[in-house]
């Protein structure tokens, strides 16, 4: 097992993609190295004028914490690169035999730092005690018996308010040439108020995210 987490690490470093030492957690170390990297749905919304074409960067922060593997995650509409319509900050750990929680969290002033995925150490200037968690949206993982990671949120407990919502889901699954990303709105009688309605974004992985 040892021996794997540190091929893994040969490789994300060899990509650009990671600057950290693996956990030695085999599956967790196979689920950082597919989250990390940029990645694009352009294929999709050329196949289906009904998605956007939306970029997403993930990369590693705060390496030397011992709490959890931490990401910066910034989330735009390809045209609008530099006005991100989503900044996150994702904490993975495992939290049992087979499964893995990746908690979400915001922070003040997010636009003030569009584009920090580029830089070689994002977001050094701030800690976990400057975010604020976005309760019950984590998001639960188990590695399905074809090698890919799949997970959601639970029930209805993730809130949110946006157009006319109470509550929202997320459905994710992730692999290593990309991952498949659901997020949808709904109000209290469970209709969506907002998300993609045919599907999950389709998010290919077009490099590191160096």
């Amino acid at each position: 097992m040892r021996s794997l987490a540190v091929l893994l690490f040969v490789i994300m470093t060899a990509c650009g993609a990671v600057a950290a030492e693996p956990t030695g957690d085999r599956e967790l170390d196979t689920l950082i190295w597919w989250m990390t990297g940029s990645f694009s749905s352009e294929a999709q919304s050329q196949e289906d004028t009904d998605f956007l074409h939306i970029v997403l960067h993930m990369v590693r922060i705060w390496s030397d914490r011992s709490d959890g593997v931490w990401f910066y995650v910034e989330q735009a509409v390809a045209s609008a690169v530099d006005r991100p319509y989503r900044q996150r900050v994702y904490r993975l750990r495992r939290v049992g035999e087979d499964l893995f929680a990746s908690s979400v969290y915001t922070f003040d002033d997010p636009l003030e730092r569009a584009g920090a995925w580029r830089e070689e150490s994002p977001l050094a200037d701030l800690s976990p005690s400057d975010l604020k968690p976005r309760i019950d949206c984590t998001i639960y993982l188990k590695q399905r018996p074809d090698g890919a990671f799949e997970g959601s949120t639970l029930g209805r407990l993730c809130s949110s308010e946006l157009r006319g919502s109470t509550w929202a889901s997320s459905e994710v699954v992730i692999g290593p040439g990309g991952l498949v990303s659901w997020d949808r709105g709904w109000d209290d009688k469970g209709v969506e108020k907002w998300g993609a309605e045919k599907g999950g974004y389709r998010f290919d992985r077009i490099g590191g995210a160096d």
